[in-house]
């Protein structure tokens, strides 16, 4: 989200709506949100302020909600995705070596590491690389 100052810019210059109250009184609502997200989503669109000051005095509030949603939508889907994926995703097991006291290696199973005759191995090398 915009810094305070940015805020303070926004409406100033008519890129978004005056805050209900004044000073330390003032408050933004749920339009004011969806304007500055429309701000940034159209900065990131490579559009200047002055394209986005006409925009926004030409949208009603379904409106700018509408386009808030759908330019947000494939982002938060892809999230949304990647968090079931992860949900579903079989829980990895990993196989410990003790190295030396307070001193352990850890590989998943599925990994090429996890071969018995490397995990020796790579015991062996760390614990020489130890002066164990």
């Amino acid at each position: 989200m915009p810094s305070a100052r940015a805020v303070r810019f926004y409406v100033a210059n008519g890129l978004l709506d005056r805050p209900e109250g004044a000073g330390t009184a003032a408050t933004y609502g749920y339009r004011h949100l969806l304007q500055l997200l429309a701000i940034k989503i159209r900065q990131r669109e490579g559009q200047t302020l002055d394209a986005i000051k006409a925009e926004m005095r030409e949208v009603t509030g379904d409106a700018l909600e509408r386009r808030v949603a759908a330019s947000l939508a494939p982002a938060l889907s892809l999230q949304t995705d990647a968090a079931a994926a992860r949900a579903h995703a079989p829980v990895a097991s990993w196989r410990r070596v003790t190295i030396a006291d307070g001193v352990e290696l850890q590989v998943r199973d599925d990994s090429p590491a996890a071969h018995d005759d490397t995990l020796v191995a790579l015991r062996d090398v760390l614990r020489k690389q130890l002066g164990i």
